[in-house]
């Protein structure tokens, strides 16, 4: 019984910042909530191992991650394009500015998505990344440059936004 209260004040208290961490992840709200829901009901199966041995939150965000890699191979259907909210719920609510970084984020791969959010979102290091995601450090870093690659290529340069020179 005491596992079970545990697991609802743990659920209480970061419900809103694990959507926040799987809208980053998805690019839409209905994703993640789908990630936020199947990640919560794996950590309650788990709960008592994981509430002994570690964290709750680095876990949870790690079942969410792998989910997110790997959800293209459960559900092989077209991802619908989705509009960023007009009250978006973040810890730093994204300004005007950041609404073509948020579309060109959503255009990428998923495993080069889901590395970009850990690197600057939850400012994890490759290693950590890796671990996270079950893959080696150099795929963390390949899958860096290629998203990183593709952002500069559809995005304007900060120069190009200030009218100041290159």
């Amino acid at each position: 019984m005491e596992d079970d209260s545990r697991f609802e004040e743990f659920v209480a208290e970061r419900a809103d910042a694990l959507l926040r961490y799987g809208y980053l992840l998805s690019g839409n709200p209905h994703g993640a909530a789908d990630l936020t829901q199947e990640a919560l009901i794996r950590l309650h199966q788990a709960w008592p191992r994981v509430r002994r041995k570690q964290a709750p939150e680095p876990y949870v965000k790690m079942i969410m991650a792998r989910l997110h890699v790997s959800i293209w191979r459960v559900r092989r259907r077209e991802a619908p394009g989705w509009a960023l909210p007009e009250t978006a719920r973040f810890d730093s609510p994204p300004s005007d500015s950041d609404e073509g970084l948020w579309q060109a984020l959503a255009t990428l791969p998923r495993k080069q998505r889901a590395v970009l959010v850990l690197r600057y979102y939850e400012d994890l290091s490759d290693t950590e990344i890796a671990d996270v995601l079950g893959v080696s450090r150099g795929t963390v870093r390949s899958h860096a440059s290629l998203g990183l690659a593709r952002l500069r290529s559809v995005l304007p340069s900060p120069s190009a936004i200030n009218g100041s020179p290159a």
